[in-house]
């Protein structure tokens, strides 16, 4: 039960702290947090949270990430579900604190995008890849590997939600987008948010193994 735990915990402080900053920010109307400071609070907590549990669970906080180091057999088939299923519980637990601690906000950091759905899904599927590409080359899928996986990881959801934070609100995680969806009430274009970041992790799972050996998904690469 540990790192179902940890996988809860780690995703409830992503979210709480993401999407935190997301709904203080639209609160104060941008007054002092601003996007960057958005963008800088996901790759911090991102980062924190690999270090706190990445040797317990993976530190995966994320199902299209679990998803993706199963197909990619680093990861059991068996535990994906119960992954999911605590990553879920510990977003929607923070998104409905949010909805505790401020009854005014309309969104809690719901995903909704500024462009034609079409465009928002290529963007996720493609934040997506950069992420997972990432994740595969420094970690096993049952945990992080080195000291640097952290600051990696967090540094590359730092620089996706910085520029692509506008236009998608780089979700980049289907549990990141359901809860706040379900707390708002927002559940417009949630489909995309599910499906481009699943695929977008499938297709970097392909492509390390086009480029290194046939093996290195078995194995680290």
């Amino acid at each position: 039960m540990k790192k179902y735990i940890a996988e809860s915990i780690g995703t409830f402080a992503l979210i709480f702290c993401g999407t935190g900053a997301m709904t203080v920010n639209e609160i104060t109307n941008g007054a002092d947090l601003t996007h960057i400071g958005v963008a800088i609070t996901w790759g911090l907590i991102v980062m924190a949270m690999i270090y706190a549990f990445g040797e317990i669970s993976g530190a995966h906080f994320n199902p299209a990430v679990t998803i993706a180091f199963a197909y990619a057999k680093r990861f059991s088939w068996k535990e994906v579900p119960k992954y999911i299923i605590a990553q879920l519980v510990g977003a929607l637990l923070a998104s409905i604190m949010l909805w505790v601690l401020f009854p005014t906000s309309e969104f809690y950091g719901a995903t909704l995008p500024t462009v034609v759905p079409w465009r928002a899904f290529i963007l996720e599927l493609l934040l997506t890849f950069f992420l997972m590409l990432t994740i595969i080359n420094v970690s096993t899928g049952s945990k992080e590997v080195g000291v640097m996986a952290g600051i990696a990881i967090g540094g590359v959801v730092l620089l996706e939600a910085m520029f692509a934070g506008p236009i998608t609100k780089a979700s980049m995680n289907p549990a990141r987008s359901i809860a706040p969806a379900l707390i708002s009430g927002h559940l417009e274009h949630l489909w995309l948010y599910i499906l481009a970041p699943i695929i977008g992790a499938l297709l970097a799972v392909v492509s390390c193994k086009i480029v290194k050996d046939d093996n290195c998904c078995n194995e680290k690469c």
